[in-house]
């Protein structure tokens, strides 16, 4: 069975580059704790297949795995290009 969740806020590092920015990702459980985990993580957890996504004007817009120009793995949406542009624009977690 596939894992489905929504990333409602992200923790960002100071100083990174554009796709290393995001350190952390965040969002609500079904019974309504919070939880968060690394970039490394969820990278980790999309590759065993599980599915995470963000509420982009209504619409789920997915994640993927990408490779950034150093050979780093981070996580972007489909929509958003080379860049997190979708994932920056979520609040800080709390």
């Amino acid at each position: 069975m596939t894992i489905k969740a929504q990333i409602d806020c992200i923790r960002v590092r100071d100083g990174s580059s554009a796709e290393d920015r995001i350190s952390h990702i965040g969002g609500v459980n079904p019974d309504g704790t919070r939880w968060k985990m690394t970039q490394e993580r969820a990278v980790y957890l999309m590759e065993e297949g599980w599915g995470f996504y963000v509420a982009v004007s209504g619409q789920a817009a997915w994640w993927e795995v990408a490779i950034s120009r150093q050979g780093d793995k981070y996580i972007k949406t489909a929509a958003d290009g080379e860049f997190p542009s979708h994932l920056l624009d979520l609040p800080e977690c709390p």
